[in-house]
């Protein structure tokens, strides 16, 4: 694996943790109460995905279980169309696709 990839993966795996602390006890109505917990969730994603899409190609084929173009492609919603996102879609992101995801990255961080 290129070292720099183990560097990204550890930042994924930071955000995912973050995000999934920062979702604690929270639901989804939370959100329009706590702009500080949307802006912390939409930046946590934003980390997770700017880091996959610096992944090496290499790694990035070598682990098809991750949904490698969807966790870049919903960071690239949230950059460019931050106006016109759906902040239940992602905390729905955090609290689904998050747990199974950060397992995945702790398996590959740890090979």
């Amino acid at each position: 694996m290129h070292v720099d990839d183990r560097t990204r993966l550890q930042h994924m795996l930071d955000a995912s943790r973050d995000a999934l602390t920062f979702m604690r006890g929270k639901k989804v109505s939370d959100l329009a109460r706590d702009k500080q917990l949307t802006l912390a969730l939409f930046k946590c994603i934003e980390i997770i995905g700017e880091a996959a899409s610096r992944i090496s190609v290499a790694t990035r084929e070598g682990h098809p279980e991750v949904p490698w173009a969807n966790i870049i492609g919903m960071r690239n919603r949230l950059v460019h169309v931050y106006f016109d996102v759906d902040a239940e879609l992602v905390f729905e992101t955090v609290r689904d696709e998050l747990p199974p995801l950060t397992e995945k990255i702790e398996r590959i961080v740890k090979e």
